[in-house]
């Protein structure tokens, strides 16, 4: 029977994959083209977009691991694009993106459903990307509502993950080199491909040895901060999430 960290630690992959995978699809470039915008921009504009419109400096805030002058161009980019319907585009790409990847699989209403307690009483409390996703309106269907779901609490661990990152001492560009895992929308990557991705200029340091056990520690940190989030599934409702995700993982 898996307990909250269990789970915590047992669903990050596929919750990072499913709900990310939508930022870097086919979907979300169709819009680009449509609306005349970057990737970047529409991006930056859609995640952040529940913010409200604000000055860059407060995007940079919370998308931590970027660097400001590319938060800043891109943002200010695509200001073409009212906040209000950008949030509401970006949703519509993480919904058809869930249905495009998930509408074959039979377990999505059943995610749907053990997600929605997990979202509703965790604490927003330094995760405001995660409060913002948290008050978009949720998708009737369940391949897309499930994916929905996913991409939030993705945000949520995203926040106390950042939070930890900053805890620790550690820069993000620091942090983000020392990162290797399998959670990201790409799988199994480095991290000197995700500062590539994130456009931090070149060259980098490769990370000591002091910097890549306090990377570790934050992702333990993370786990443990999202094992409270889990708790309010009982294990054996732990356990159907996990084989669930598990199995839509392959699909």
């Amino acid at each position: 029977m898996a307990d909250p960290r269990t789970t915590a630690a047992q669903v990050k992959a596929p919750i990072g994959q499913f709900g990310g995978g939508f930022m870097i699809s086919r979907e979300a470039k169709a819009v680009c083209e449509e609306h005349g915008l970057g990737a970047r921009e529409f991006y930056f504009r859609g995640r952040c977009g529940v913010l409200g419109e604000c000055d860059a400096d407060v995007v940079t805030s919370v998308v931590v691991f970027f660097p400001p002058a590319h938060v800043e161009e891109s943002w200010n980019g695509g200001r073409k694009l009212a906040v209000d319907r950008a949030v509401e585009l970006y949703a519509e790409v993480c919904q058809a993106w869930g249905r495009r990847k998930l509408g074959g699989y039979d377990g999505c209403a059943r995610i749907a459903e053990l997600l929605q307690p997990v979202v509703d009483r965790a604490s927003s409390v330094g995760a405001p990307l995660f409060a913002g996703w948290r008050a978009v309106p949720l998708a009737p269907d369940p391949p897309a509502r499930a994916v929905q779901l996913m991409h939030v609490v993705r945000e949520l661990r995203g926040g106390l993950h950042a939070n930890a990152v900053l805890a620790a001492g550690l820069r993000p560009l620091e942090a983000t080199l020392a990162t290797e895992h399998d959670a990201t929308p790409f799988g199994q990557t480095t991290g000197e491909l995700i500062a590539k991705f994130f456009t931090w200029p070149e060259p980098y340091d490769k990370p000591g040895p002091d910097v890549v056990a306090r990377r570790a520690a934050v992702e333990e940190t993370t786990d443990d901060l999202m094992a409270d989030v889990f708790s309010v599934l009982t294990d054996s409702e732990s356990d159907e999430l996990i084989e669930l995700l598990r199995f839509g993982h392959g699909h």
